[in-house]
């Protein structure tokens, strides 16, 4: 069990640094294209949120799946807003 938990916590540290570094190195002109895959990446984090949490009988897993579902649902929306609007700026006004 705590060689689980330590493996994982490897992993996400790990996943932070290198999400980190790729993000840095991004051309400001590919910011939209980027957002829009990082929201479809989130609705998938969001389906096994929503799995996960379900699929959990004990309570602090539960709660950490509901976390999960609350963060990955704010991202998506925040996402696709964002999104939105800078598409809008690029649209020509009426004539």
């Amino acid at each position: 069990m705590v060689d689980a938990i330590i493996t994982g916590l490897y992993i996400f540290i790990l996943a932070i640094f290198v999400g980190f570094e790729v993000i840095r190195k991004v051309p400001p002109t590919l910011h939209t294209p980027l957002m829009s895959g990082a929201n479809a990446i989130s609705g998938i984090v969001l389906i096994g949120a929503l799995v996960t949490a379900g699929s959990q009988e004990k309570g602090a897993l539960k709660i950490l799946g509901l976390l999960a579902i609350i963060l990955a649902t704010i991202n998506v929306v925040g996402g696709f807003l964002v999104t939105d609007r800078m598409l809008k700026m690029f649209k020509r006004g009426r004539e």
